[in-house]
């Protein structure tokens, strides 16, 4: 490798870090800074922006704010509440279960949020460790995104594949694939968290905090704000264009027009249909119009675009520059054992904290390796990394709603309390991707 090669290669890596501390929009920022750097000090040639994936991106979340703002959120979070309230007893499967399957529908994570007060309840009300239920119900949140139709990442890798030419390969793939593979994970993960630490009544620390009065007593489900009128009719309308997004994407008939040769693209599809969602659920809901920016979810979603949009542009541009060099260095270490890309993407994601930009910065050099593309797929989990320093928001909350004190960040940093359950939860979802993916195709 030059000199030259590896002075960019230097760059692109600072504009990760540097992103890294800002997070959130400060990932797309550096990146455009990054490859500002290397078009003008270098000569890089940029590759067209990352479009597709933005659009499909901008089109789910425009459904979901909607949604949001109509209350659809709050209902959705109120069944889950039900759910995990009516099996106590079972709480470390119960919880992860749900909070997968809820942001498997909603497509964000951020779902998480409201239910961990009730997850910490439960458990703590029926004298279980509440560290075991909150850890791997906050790691099944996000091993969803990489399972869920309309999740940013999973529209990231759709829109990959549209934009190399692989459209054979696409929704239906991910779905078979990181489905029941990210289950599987996150099964794994609860079975061994059920005896992570010691039980409340055996837990020396637990004990003494008790006895001065530091933990509060366990408190019984209170009077929640009513929710708004169309919050379970906007939740409904969002979940039915969900079904129809994976039934377009199941059965490509159905998408093709009259005398055409091929079925229409499935990011277009998307696009077409959550954003129309969107308009079906501001007529029927009634929903004002001006709260829809204002929500969370909105944010969070403009966040996400702004990710990859510099993010993702920087390393495609830097890669297809110099893809003559940097495949042949490491091809053969891809053919001999492509299952070790997936400690890329997962350290990756470690440092840049979402699976959307991870996926849409290292996966096309996944492609450019010749990795077969149902591997890579089967790989898309270990994006999912973002648990290893336990600095992301929702371990943070995590550890903040768990009262009792058994939710923690320990002393050498990484022996955290998601370091566990969010491990085996990954490296089961994805060996158990590899095997379907070797079955299946």
């Amino acid at each position: 490798m030059s000199i030259g090669i590896a002075l960019q290669f230097v760059v692109v890596l600072a504009a990760i870090w540097m992103g890294a501390r800002y997070s959130g929009v400060g990932l797309g920022l550096w990146g455009a800074v990054g490859l500002l750097l290397l078009v003008v000090g270098f000569g890089v040639t940029p590759t067209s922006p990352p479009i597709d994936v933005m659009l499909i991106i901008l089109a789910v979340i425009m459904a979901a704010s909607v949604m949001d703002a109509a209350g659809g959120i709050d209902y959705l979070v109120r069944v889950a509440e039900r759910i995990i309230r009516a099996n106590p007893k079972y709480v470390t499967i119960v919880a992860p279960l749900t909070t997968w399957s809820f942001t498997f529908v909603a497509g964000t994570g951020h779902i998480v949020y409201p239910l961990l007060p009730v997850i910490y309840e439960t458990a703590h009300q029926n004298g279980i460790r509440p560290e075991r239920p909150m850890a791997i119900a906050t790691i099944a949140s996000q091993q969803a995104i990489t399972a869920s139709p309309v999740a940013a990442a999973t529209a990231a890798m759709i829109g990959l594949f549209a934009e190399k030419g692989m459209s054979q390969w696409g929704l239906p793939q991910i779905l078979m694939i990181c489905v029941p593979a990210t289950l599987t994970g996150v099964v794994a993960a609860a079975i061994v968290s059920m005896f992570v630490g010691r039980d409340l009544r055996d837990d020396a620390a637990y004990q003494e905090r008790l006895r001065r009065g530091q933990i509060p007593a366990p408190q019984s489900a209170g009077e929640r704000p009513p929710l708004k009128p169309a919050a379970k009719l906007s939740a409904c309308l969002f979940l039915a264009g969900v079904a129809l997004v994976v039934l377009f994407g199941f059965f490509p008939e159905l998408r093709r027009l009259p005398g055409a040769k091929s079925p229409l693209g499935m990011p277009i599809v998307i696009e077409i249909v959550m954003m129309a969602v969107a308009a079906i659920m501001l007529m029927l809901t009634r929903v004002n119009v001006d709260e829809v920016p204002k929500t969370a979810t909105l944010r969070a979603g403009v966040v996400a675009v702004i990710g990859i949009f510099g993010l993702a542009w920087l390393g495609d541009s830097f890669i297809a520059a110099h893809r003559d060099v940097i495949v042949p260095a490491i091809g053969h270490w891809a053919e001999t054992a492509p299952w070790t890309f997936a400690f890329g993407l997962f350290f990756a994601s470690v440092l840049l904290y979402s699976q959307a930009a991870t996926t849409r910065a290292l996966m096309p050099l996944g492609i450019a390796l010749g990795i077969p593309p149902q591997f890579l797929i089967a790989m898309f989990p270990s994006v999912n990394g973002y648990f290893f320093i336990p600095t992301y928001g929702s371990l943070i909350a995590a550890i903040n709603f768990d009262l009792s004190g058994t939710t923690t960040i320990g002393k050498y940093v990484l022996n955290h309390s998601f370091m566990i359950p969010g491990l085996v939860a990954t490296s089961v979802a994805v060996s158990s991707g590899l095997l379907l993916a070797r079955l299946m195709f």
